[in-house]
């Protein structure tokens, strides 16, 4: 009945947890799905408000305004020092639009895709889509959660047409050092491969540590783009806008796919990324130090319980590895919800090698970090 493509395609782990929690007898404290719990700030709102305010925006948008593509190409070289033209920007519904969309341009049934385990489950999704081949590039600990490039065969590079990287990762909480990304435009370019750079979390850094963007590295450009997401820096998920900035051939290519599929960001919300990205910036800093508060309370609360792990250096996100006695991420997981309320994602959801760990999501304030926190190591102490 169905594409054979659809065996790929089982309901998500969010999914199935949201049915767990639903049948949990316990109040849930859902550190889950990485969806802000804070406001945007209110010049990003009013500039949302501003524009609905005007009944011709309610017509197909069809492309992006000349205000949020200059907007975009202001931000970029304010915040990183990368000049761009309004040919290297496009607009998308989500990174999640881009993610899924963009391999359909690039790759043939059967070319190979190199992408990260652990890594975001969606990256994964376009290879499915255009029947490529799926190469996983192990991320360690004791590499930094670094691509190791020489790890690759170079029969499987020759035969890669893309690579996905994503720094600061999730679900790991690292950061990548800028000679990581020359390197990766170097390896991209020996080979002949698109390059991918999913930079969400770029803004979510702690302890004075500085996200890069991929753009950043000579050359990168020739090779490859950038998502950058306004979900989580300005605490706009459910807006569903972000940007595709870098190589112009593959920002006209998915426009013109785009251009198929459908009609364009609300004019509203194009008005309201262009206010958050040239506006005030201090709710970034602010968001930042929030994040950073919360990841303390609950890293301290772990280790109080007798339970150390590792502080991320970014994203809104704590990757902890499972105290020996624990070897299935999925069934800790469940357990801790029906014994605590807490719901956490099991490590396996994000690969194979996330085995034997679990993301905690920091969308609570401090204070219900801690308690949650609290929770947890009790009940692996007890376990």
């Amino acid at each position: 009945m169905f594409s054979s493509k659809m065996k790929h395609f089982e309901p998500s782990i969010f999914i199935k947890l949201m049915e767990a929690m639903a049948g949990c007898e316990l109040p849930v404290c859902d550190l889950s799905v990485g969806t802000p719990d804070l406001p945007p700030a209110k010049h990003i709102i009013d500039a949302f408000l501003e524009s609905a305010a005007e009944p011709e925006n309610y017509k197909y948008a069809l492309a992006d305004t000349q205000e949020l593509t200059d907007a975009a190409v202001e931000w970029y070289e304010r915040r990183f020092s990368v000049r761009l033209e309004r040919a290297n920007v496009c607009g998308l519904i989500g990174s999640q639009d881009g993610l899924a969309h963009l391999p359909l341009m690039l790759l043939n049934p059967g070319d190979n895709v190199l992408t990260p385990n652990p890594g975001y489950p969606m990256f994964l999704s376009g290879a499915r889509l255009s029947s490529a081949k799926i190469l996983y590039t192990p991320l360690r600990e004791d590499a930094g959660y670094l691509v190791n490039f020489e790890s690759i065969s170079p029969m499987d590079a020759h035969n890669a047409k893309l690579l996905i990287i994503s720094y600061p990762a999730n679900p790991l909480g690292r950061l990548a050092p800028m000679e990581f990304f020359e390197k990766t435009v170097w390896f991209a370019k020996k080979y002949g491969i698109h390059v991918i750079h999913d930079n969400a979390y770029v803004e979510l850094t702690f302890d004075g540590a500085e996200g890069h963007s991929f753009l950043e590295a000579d050359g990168a450009a020739d090779v490859g783009v950038e998502f950058n997401s306004l979900s989580k820096a300005y605490n706009l998920t459910g807006a569903r806008v972000s940007f595709m900035l870098g190589n112009a051939d593959m920002c006209a290519a998915l426009s013109r796919l785009k251009s198929n599929i459908d009609y364009g960001i609300f004019k509203p919300v194009q008005a309201m990324a262009a206010a958050a990205i040239t506006g005030p910036q201090d709710c970034v800093a602010e968001l930042r130090n929030e994040y950073q508060a919360r990841r303390d309370a609950l890293c301290s609360a772990l280790a109080a319980g007798g339970w150390r792990v590792t502080p991320p250096q970014g994203t809104m996100f704590v990757w902890a590895k499972l105290p020996d006695k624990f070897r299935d991420s999925f069934r800790f997981a469940l357990e801790l919800l029906k014994s605590t309320g807490v719901a956490l994602v099991p490590g396996v959801s994000f690969g194979s090698l996330g085995e034997g760990h679990v993301r905690i999501g920091l969308v609570k304030p401090a204070a219900e970090m801690a308690e949650a926190g609290r929770k947890i190591a009790e009940f692996v102490a007890n376990g």
